[in-house]
């Protein structure tokens, strides 16, 4: 009996249940964008939920958006479950925007052959001008200072890798105490955290990461959709498809399929550039270009429109991402816009131009398709009598007197029936 007793004791206080706790795991491998933010807004909700030991990011990035890593770091910094950025695999870089989040981590880690550092501010088209650098680094400056302290990592560094884009391979960052720590597996890493005593926004924990099971959470598809669209590219493509199918929907109402098309990318497009720092003025001008090449359509001016159309469109595509955005990696392709620039005039100044010469044609078919045509009086018009046109015999009247029989005339309008002729002068055709 003492021997059954002694057993269940050594059950209840035995570490085993310790080994089953669990790692959630996901992967950041593009630029920190609006997704990138809402993901692990998530994997922290789901990690607390499923109280998992701790939440594992696998990091890779060139950089991104300013507001975006300030709602990762924000969310890092109050999470309740501990953090652990890896910046793996081996060939990673976390740049800009990854060391704030590396640094903002409750555990910060790197695998051999990777890099971090370089988060000096920058324009999304370049350098931006004295003023502006000298208020986006300074910021930068005091955000980083500020997570460093939080988390006793060198402050010192930090404020170099903003200032003169100073980077540091794995060894020289766990030298320099940026990082906790070198690992060169994620087994490995969660061996060499186990027991480690984590402060976070609900407490003090403990974790028991040696054993544990790991789940890997991937992208929802909402989420992948908001990561592609994240591109400005794709976001500027969209507008402009939208744009143009709406119009051409207008111009030939009940296509259906362009409206339909047009109607879904620009709100598409709407969704998604409110969650990138666009400047409306350039958007302004994108659509005041399109005006200019419905005008010039309508309207001779002698290309002048057509040319202020191009003039806009251009300034406009140049505009639409804000250069004041510190860290924003991704901005318009040149190759894009001059693309879109060019097809959209021809297809203005050309494609539509030419249906709406179409529309403006003679008409082949109907009684409008009378006028201009040539026949044969087949009796004396003076001034009514009959005519053969088109194999057919009609009424006539002549609107200029007399015309003999067997003479060519040639149709200039119709009135009840009637047409309307006079005689045909082959030397003035």
């Amino acid at each position: 009996m003492r021997r059954i007793l002694l057993y269940y004791l050594l059950l209840i206080l035995s570490p085993w249940p310790l080994y089953a706790q669990k790692v959630l795991s996901i992967k950041i491998d593009a630029t920190i964008n609006p997704a990138s933010a809402d993901f692990i807004h998530r994997a922290i909700d789901v990690a607390q939920k499923e109280q998992a030991s701790c939440l594992l990011i696998h990091l890779n990035t060139p950089g991104g958006l300013l507001k975006s890593t300030r709602a990762i770091v924000s969310d890092i910094l109050q999470s309740p479950v501990p953090i652990v950025v890896y910046v793996s695999p081996g060939g990673a870089h976390a740049g800009s925007a990854g060391v704030f989040i590396t640094m903002a981590a409750h555990i910060a880690a790197m695998a051999p052959g990777t890099n971090i550092g370089a988060a000096h501010p920058v324009s999304s088209h370049g350098e931006m001008d004295t003023i502006m650098s000298a208020k986006a680094t300074n910021d930068a400056i005091a955000f980083i200072k500020s997570i460093a302290a939080k988390r006793a990592r060198n402050a010192a560094w930090a404020a170099e890798a903003v200032k003169n884009s100073v980077s540091l391979t794995e060894s020289e960052a766990l030298e320099y105490n940026v990082i906790n720590l070198i690992a060169s597996s994620e087994q490995e890493l969660l061996s060499n955290i186990d027991g480690r005593t984590i402060t976070v926004s609900s407490g003090t924990v403990t974790l028991h990461t040696k054993n544990a099971t790991t789940r890997s959470l991937e992208m929802g598809w909402g989420e992948k959709m908001l990561n592609i669209l994240s591109d400005p590219n794709v976001a500027y493509i969209l507008f402009l498809l939208g744009l143009y199918g709406l119009i051409f929907e207008l111009y030939s109402p009940g296509a259906i399929f362009p409206g339909i098309i047009g109607g879904i990318s620009i709100i598409l497009a709407l969704y998604t550039m409110h969650t990138l720092p666009v400047n409306y003025a350039g958007l302004a001008l994108i659509v005041f270009g399109v005006i200019l090449f419905l005008l010039e359509i309508k309207i001779v001016s002698h290309g002048l429109l057509g040319i202020g159309g191009v003039i806009s469109l251009l300034l406009g595509s140049m505009m639409l991402i804000r250069t004041d955005e510190t860290w924003a990696v991704a901005d318009l392709s040149w190759s894009v816009i001059l693309t879109a620039v060019g097809v959209s005039a021809l297809f203005f100044l050309f494609v539509i131009g030419m249906g709406l010469k179409a529309q403006r044609a003679k008409p082949a078919m109907g009684l409008e398709a009378m006028i201009g045509e040539v026949g044969q009086s087949l009796s004396e018009l003076n001034p009514a009598g009959t005519v053969r046109m088109h194999g057919e015999i009609w009424k006539a009247i002549s609107a200029s007197g007399f015309i003999p029989e067997g003479k060519k005339v040639i149709v200039t309008g119709m009135l009840n029936w009637t047409l309307q002729v006079e005689p045909y002068n082959e030397s003035s055709v």
